[in-house]
């Protein structure tokens, strides 16, 4: 993205800011309350990162938001208060804004590292290497059957910023043994054959995660993911929404996040 579709990417999402320079109002499809949420950071930072060479004062200000919110052991809260929980995920509305996520650090700070390839006031935040210092040491101690979307947000930050933390090799070997040869991870919680797939954990073809996986299984997964195309155009979702605006704004979601692999892996 760039020009005029980067500038008008930018302008629509301020359409779901807050004046806390922080984002809300069903960014997340999920969560459709109006309160700023990590939860819809990690979306702005998205967009942030789509932009490529375009760069907006507000993702700066996002990091800022998000150094406020953040818990003294440098993690933020899976979700923060909401006050009505009316078309918002149960996980969201009932989570405990006391407690550190890695869950939902790593993916917050997974995409700010990519908006930050090409926003050096992002980089330098210290919101962010704060928050990356908590994902390293959370993923150090982490259990014996971490969640799998942590795992695959976990996995996907290390293969990001492997270049400059040294400890990224070392910890991707430590998550590898959750992750069984066929690169398929349930999600405890979600739909019965809901799964986190090669390409959730390692969607960068140059990156260390890919290492985690055979060329086979990654080959597989690529082929699989091609061959969901609709006789529409899209790609279809495979857990819950909760509801029916989230059910459309997630399968537009989907396909262009399915698009966006296929491209960098040169399928299409």
């Amino acid at each position: 993205m760039g020009g005029a579709g980067a500038e008008a990417a930018l302008g629509a999402l301020d359409g779901y800011r807050n004046a806390d320079g922080g984002y809300g109002w069903g960014l997340e499809p999920d969560l459709r309350a109006p309160e700023s949420q990590p939860g819809a950071a990690l979306h702005a930072f998205e967009v942030f990162g789509d932009a490529g060479a375009v760069t907006w004062p507000h993702a700066v200000a996002l990091c800022d938001w998000l150094d406020s919110v953040t818990l003294p052991d440098g993690g933020l809260p899976f979700a923060l208060p909401v006050a009505d929980p009316t078309g918002t995920a149960p996980f969201w509305a009932g989570a405990d804004p006391s407690v550190s996520s890695l869950q939902i650090t790593a993916i917050v700070a997974l995409t700010a590292h990519q908006a930050a390839a090409h926003d050096p006031a992002v980089a330098a935040h210290p919101w962010l290497a704060r928050a990356t210092d908590y994902c390293m040491d959370a993923i150090e101690a982490i259990g014996d059957t971490p969640h799998a979307l942590e795992l695959a947000f976990a996995i996907r930050l290390l293969d990001t910023v492997h270049a400059s933390r040294p400890r990224a090799a070392v910890l991707l070997g430590t998550l590898s043994r959750h992750i069984p040869a066929n690169g398929l991870v349930h999600v405890q919680g979600g739909l019965e054959d809901e799964m986190m797939r090669p390409l959730d954990f390692a969607p960068a073809p140059d990156g260390p995660a890919r290492m985690l996986f055979a060329p086979e299984v990654v080959a597989a997964d690529l082929e699989r993911l091609a061959h969901g195309q609709q006789d529409d155009g899209g790609w279809s979702v495979d857990f819950a929404s909760y509801s029916p605006a989230a059910a459309l704004e997630w399968r537009g979601y989907t396909t262009v996040h399915a698009l966006s692999i296929l491209r960098r892996n040169s399928v299409i």
